[in-house]
């Protein structure tokens, strides 16, 4: 672009400033002294437009090429092992497999090793396969375009990867920053630029970023021809708030700060192009230093798994051990009366004379006989199972996208149960629970409410109302509800003087309207006929309803675009509530159209002709907005010459500052302002005043000498002038603007919260947003006791120690004051929210107080910290996780949320929203937060309850089949024989049992997806860890034992002795083994049938096909040449088939095994029902159907008592219309005084 065709019109920022009481002008910026960059970090170096120097020492750095892949492709093989071998079974079974090479080994060394090969190879494949596809998303950011200096004025497109420090790019607009940048020079002459930064640190306000004076004139391409300069900086390091750095151009040394840097990952706004140079590429980038190494995440269960092996483990040797010793014992005593074993004639193996030497080999082979006890196919089975369940995920259309064609995804499949385990989530706000859209939907002037649209809270908690009050207001003989909330006695109880009624309702909650606006306004949802279309001049109170539009118009930093084509006009804002004021006043009448270097022209409707008229105010000081002072001002002089100083900010700010005669509406609009914040709203009051000549003279002299001051006490002398104006105001009105939630927010985190789900918010954003955007959500609400841990009241000290100890103080203070409140608060319904802003943060994290303030957080209802880095997110989660141990979840947007996502036991991203960072960095992505519900509260419990039972299955089924090898053993002398065929105990758990258990965790259901979402409380059978405590573990494993005990001694006393063929031939150990397996294939699957809770065909299909399956087995292995098949060469049909003791044998000992489960689950479900098993009966008995009251009644029974969400709103509400009950019930009961008689 050439230098003619930059933005002459525009405004020069500079100047619009030069009057802030906050932000000094660029030209005072420059005017300090270069930073002292001695000692340590401070070291980095930056030629600029050099970048070939940086591939080389001594100034050699990192290239741009980024990676959160956790494998690549040297450290696959050792870190896949690494993982793999982590699992106690797979260690075992490794000593087993080096251990069958040897001669004791009761089985061939390839039967032992090749399932340990093939259940680690499939771990490892699918490793490969899902950090594959991370390695994909990578490579999509690595190879984003732009252009950069290549040479000569030159400049071509180069990919991210291959930036180079001191390599001079260009960025146009809407595009990321490939690295951190210095700011050379912009596409407006006075080398602004807006940056959003809501991938840093969450906050979607546009940021104003200003190059130094010196290099404005690098305004084109062929200006870097030439172009030489140096910076010296602090090294990498992840503090996004800071940068200190010195910039030497043509012999001049200038000092850097962040408005000179652009961060990777932030976007360009509003502005055509900047030029910047590279000083920080890749993981030396602040976005990369704030994220931590992709960590290797294990599931609860999956961690309890490798304790039950080693209890397993434990019980192997003990009966390895006893079998060793009995086997000694049988070899010195015994053995020398077998005549038939040749004891004179024995090997090392068999040795009476070294009985004990013996009996350390038998230990050898005993322990790889009874390996079945541990399931070596359990982990491999497993796997098959998550990798279905997370394929079910994948295409659950419920929580699909269709706006952005978006599914869910789950990136990694090892953590599916742990989403059934869930106890805190901590969740980033911005683009997670709102969509970055402000819309002005209220106002009050004058003491009275305007707008009737209805917020999205409003609407979901009057539904929710309207549908939980109907059985309390039918107990307390209140009547219906229709249109607007009732009293006791039945008499409305107005929420706002609007015209018109805000929600029409039902009472059954079926039926409902909701008033709405016209929807393509983007920034304006508002619906008032007495304020549109210029009927606010038949108001009564049309003076200041004008000066409230004026305040809109003219009181903000907004600077309007106008498209050369169209000639309509844009607007761009530093903040969306800005935007949305400037966008309401022109839908009022009251235009903002132009701005200039001295004032702000606005068409406005007159009052008397209804026409456009254009106005010019000219703007004498911009006090600017900022969390300190919590409000903004302008001082104008209009076209009569009046001087007024038009002023907005947080309500309890502007009351303060309200003069005596401009109070008349503050305790009506003090009003409107809690309605407003109980719909969720954003507020704001507005007020004025007029300045007569002399006075504003004089403050303005007071005003211009303290900004001229230099030195530490400049920000005090000018907040002290800005106060001495900014008082006696009059008030206006307030605004009310809601923060649109992405859809199905309020609704989702009352689900989680009936859940028993703790919520914590987790933003960059200032203190008086997030606690907007918590009452919006719900997290917050009226009556709401509030802790608000910060360091604003605590002086700064010059003594940086002294200030730091007190700083730590006063958060020590306060967090042992809130406690103490906490604790002796006696209502057993009050409830409380803790709100910390990031500096309190950083003290509450220290090793003394982190302790204390987690326990003050957990005894709080929610909890939102303000203002944090990535850094601090990630803490903060480590801190819940570590404190509580307790499953966490973190769900965010952003690149700021990769450390949190990271750090917690499960990372959630939200896709299709700016960047894919955060999935990249997830452990599941979803496009909506609303989806968050149905993960948890349907797939989390299903999964967590499917993986549960599969494990305690498994380990029954092994112990039931393992134990019968070793009590053979100890009635053949522990003589190292196997009564099953060695195809037998391979097919046991590879064909014969693998399916069904496979069908149990991937299809079984206790309670339909509906009912689940119908009854939320079920969700706490995973964080209780109903499913899979040790009381279930070792119930399952008592019943393993029993079964065993069962099969093999019932089977050895019918068939002991017993004639079983036609001949009378008496069983041998071929005919006694295939039984004893027939017995256990049957048990097994029978068992597994009986706690199914949800047949599919597939689920028959497995179980009966699989016991099926082995009787075909049996008859083709029969078939085979005896050499192959040995003893059991036509077993099937010459033995067994013929043999009606071996079938009766089978019913017999099958019925036998099950039947203790089988009166147990009998006697637990009549007198000891679980709540899913009371759901199955309603369900199967059709009593949700025949008796509505009822299944409302389990209904309302199953959410867990919360203090958040709409349902803690309804409660509140509910308990004030009992208590407004009880008064008049009290009042009319009160006997009164007859009158005397005259």
């Amino acid at each position: 672009m050439a230098r003619g065709a930059r933005k002459k019109s525009r405004v020069r920022w500079s100047k619009l400033y030069s009057f802030s009481c906050i932000r000094p002008g660029v030209e005072d910026a420059e005017l300090g002294q270069p930073h002292p960059l001695e000692g340590p970090g401070y070291s980095r170096v930056v030629k600029c437009n050099e970048p070939e120097m940086h591939s080389k020492k001594p100034l050699k750095y990192p290239s741009n090429y980024v990676s959160t892949t956790k494998y690549n492709v040297l450290t696959f093989v050792p870190k896949a092992l690494f993982e793999q071998f982590r699992r106690v079974a797979n260690l075992y079974f490794l000593l087993a497999a080096i251990l069958s090479a040897t001669p004791v080994s009761p089985f061939s060394a390839v039967s032992v090793v090749a399932p340990l090969v093939f259940v680690v190879g499939a771990s490892m494949a699918k490793e490969a396969v899902e950090d594959w596809k991370r390695f994909i998303q990578d490579m999509k950011v690595n190879s984003r375009k732009l252009t950069a200096h290549k040479g000569n004025g030159v400049f071509a497109t180069k990919s991210w990867q291959k930036i180079r420090v001191g390599d001079v790019v260009k960025v146009e607009k809407d595009n990321f920053f490939p690295a951190d940048l210095l700011l050379l020079s912009s596409s407006y002459e006075d080398g602004i630029c807006y940056v959003e930064t809501m991938n840093l640190d969450g906050e979607t306000n546009l940021k104003v970023k200003r190059c130094l004076e010196a290099t404005l004139v690098l305004d084109d391409d062929h200006e870097f021809s030439n172009f030489a300069a140096s910076v010296k900086c602090e090294d990498p390091n992840p503090n996004l708030y800071s940068f200190v750095g010195n910039f030497e151009f043509e012999g001049q040394v200038y000092a850097l700060g962040t408005d000179q840097v652009l961060l990777r990952d932030s976007k360009l706004r509003n502005t055509q192009y900047v030029y910047g140079v590279v000083i920080f590429t890749g993981h030396d980038s602040k976005v990369m230093q704030n994220r931590t190494e992709s960590p290797s995440k294990r599931s609860t269960i999956e961690k309890k798994m490798d304790n039950i092996i080693y209890l397993l483990f434990s019980f192997l040797l003990l009966i390895s051990l006893i079998s060793s010793i009995g086997f000694a014992l049988r070899i010195k005593f015994s053995m020398p009366d077998w005549w038939y074993l040749q004891p004179e004639n024995t090997t090392k193996y068999y040795d009476p004379d070294n009985a004990g030497a013996s009996g350390v080999f038998h230990l050898v082979t005993a322990l790889i006989l009874y390996g079945y006890l541990i399931p070596i196919s359990l982990y491999v089975s497993i796997e098959v199972v998550k990798v279905l369940q997370a394929l079910f995920i994948n295409q659950d259309i419920q929580m699909y996208d269709e706006e952005t064609s978006t599914p869910a995804q789950a990136r990694t499949s090892n953590l599916n149960e742990e989403l059934g385990q869930v106890d805190t989530i901590l969740s980033d706000k911005t683009g997670t629970l709102t969509c970055n859209q402000m819309d002005f939907i209220k106002c009050s002037i004058a003491g009275i409410s305007y707008g009737v649209v209805s917020s999205e809270v409003e609407i979901a908690a009057a539904k929710r109302m309207a549908m939980d009050l109907k059985g309390h207001l039918s107990v307390l003989g209140i009547p219906s509800l229709n249109g607007q909330d009732l009293g006791p006695s039945g008499n409305n109880i107005q929420r706002s003087s609007s015209a018109e009624p805000e929600i029409e309702l039902q009472i059954d909650g079926r039926q409902w309207t909701q008033m709405t606006a016209n929807p393509s306004i983007k920034g304006f949802n508002f619906k008032d006929d007495r304020l549109m279309n210029g009927n606010w001049v038949k108001e009564p109170n049309k003076d200041m309803i004008l000066i409230f539009f004026r305040i809109l118009a003219i009181c903000h930093t907004v600077v309007p675009d106008q498209d050369e084509e169209t000639g309509m006009i844009s607007y761009e804002a530093e903040s969306p509530d800005e935007g949305a004021f400037v966008v309401a006043a022109r839908e009022f009448g009251f235009e903002f159209s132009r701005r200039t270097q001295t004032s702000v022209i606005i068409k406005e409707r007159d009052a008397s002709s209804g026409q456009k008229i254009e106005r010019e105010y000219r703007l004498l000081n911009l006090l600017e907005f900022n969390s300190t002072r919590k409000r903004m001002s302008v001082i104008v002089r209009d076209e009569d010459g009046q001087i007024f100083i038009l002023c907005k900010g947080a309500d309890s700010v502007i009351f303060d500052r309200l003069g005596k005669n401009g109070k008349d509406y503050q305790e009506a609009t003090r009003a409107h302002l809690a309605q407003y914040g109980e719909a969720g709203l954003r507020t704001l009051a507005l007020a004025y005043k007029s300045i007569t000549e002399t006075e504003y003279s004089e403050w303005n002299t007071l005003f211009l000498r303290a900004k001229t001051t230099i030195g530490v006490d400049r920000e005090s002398l000018l907040e002290n002038a800005s106060d001495l104006i900014e008082k006696d105001l009059i008030l206006v009105g307030a605004t009310a603007v809601e923060d649109k939630l992405q859809k199905g927010v309020p609704e989702c985190i009352d689900k989680l919260a009936q859940a028993g789900l703790k919520i914590w918010v987790l933003t960059g954003d200032k203190m008086e947003t997030a606690i907007n955007i918590g009452f919006a959500c719900s997290l917050l609400r009226q009556g709401m006791k509030q802790i608000c841990l910060s360091l604003k009241s605590l002086e700064e000290s010059s003594n940086q120690d002294k200030s730091a100890k007190a700083a730590k103080e006063s958060i020590s203070l306060q967090i042992t004051n809130a406690y103490q409140t906490i604790i002796l608060e006696t209502n057993p319904d009050s409830a409380f929210a803790l709100i910390i802003d990031g500096k309190a943060l950083a003290y509450a994290l220290e090793a003394d107080l982190k302790d204390r303030f987690l326990k003050l957080a957990i005894h709080c209802a929610s909890v939102i910290c303000c203002r944090v880095s990535p850094k601090q997110k990630s803490l903060v989660t480590r801190l819940v996780k570590e404190g509580t141990h307790k499953t966490t979840l973190a769900i965010g947007d952003g690149a700021n949320d990769v450390g949190m996502i990271q750090e917690a036991d499960i990372g959630i991203g939200i896709s299709g929203v700016e960047g894919m960072q955060a999935v990249m960095a997830s452990d599941f992505a979803i496009a909506q937060f609303r989806f968050l519900e149905r993960l948890l509260v349907v797939h989390g419990h299903w999964c967590y309850k499917r993986i549960a039972q599969m494990i305690c299955y498994f380990f029954y089924k092994n112990i039931a089949f393992g134990l019968t090898i070793f009590y053979f053993e100890a009635l053949t002398s522990f003589s190292g024989q196997s009564v099953y065929d060695d195809w037998y105990m391979l097919l046991f758990n590879v064909i014969l049992t693998s399916l069904p258990v496979i069908s149990l965790g991937v299809f079984e259901q206790d309670v339909s997806s509906e009912v689940c979402l119908q009854f939320p409380a079920l969700y706490q059978q995973g964080p209780r860890n109903v499913f899979f405590d040790w009381y279930r573990v070792l119930g399952w494993m008592a019943n393993g034992v029993y079964a065993s005990l069962a099969i093999f001694f019932l089977n050895i006393s019918i068939l002991q002795g017993q004639g079983f063929r036609l001949r009378g031939q008496t069983s041998d150990m071929a005919i006694l083994g295939t039984t004893m397996f027939t017995c256990i294939v049957w048990t097994v699957n029978c068992q597994l049938a009986l706690s199914v809770s949800h047949f599919t065909w597939i689920q028959h299909l497995f179980i009966w096909g699989s016991i099926a399956g082995w009787y075909v087995l049996l008859l083709i292995y029969g078939m085979i040449s005896p050499t192959y098949s040995t003893n059991a060469f036509q077993i099937l049909t010459e033995a067994l088939g013929p043999a009606p003791i071996y079938w009766l044998t089978t019913i017999i000992v099958v019925i036998i095994s099950v039947f203790p489960y089988y009166i147990h689950t009998v006697f637990q479900r009549a007198y000891n029902p679980m709540d899913h098993q009371i759901i199955q009966e309603i369900k199967y008995l059709k009593k949700d159907v025949s008796d509505d009251l009822m299944w409302s009644t389990e209904c309302e029974k199953a959410k867990q008592k919360t203090k958040i969400g709409f349902s803690a709103r309804v409660d509140a509400r509910i308990r004030h219309f009992k208590e407004r009950l009880h008064i008049k019930r009290l009042v009319s009961s009160t006997p009164t005084a007859e009158s005397p008689r005259l």
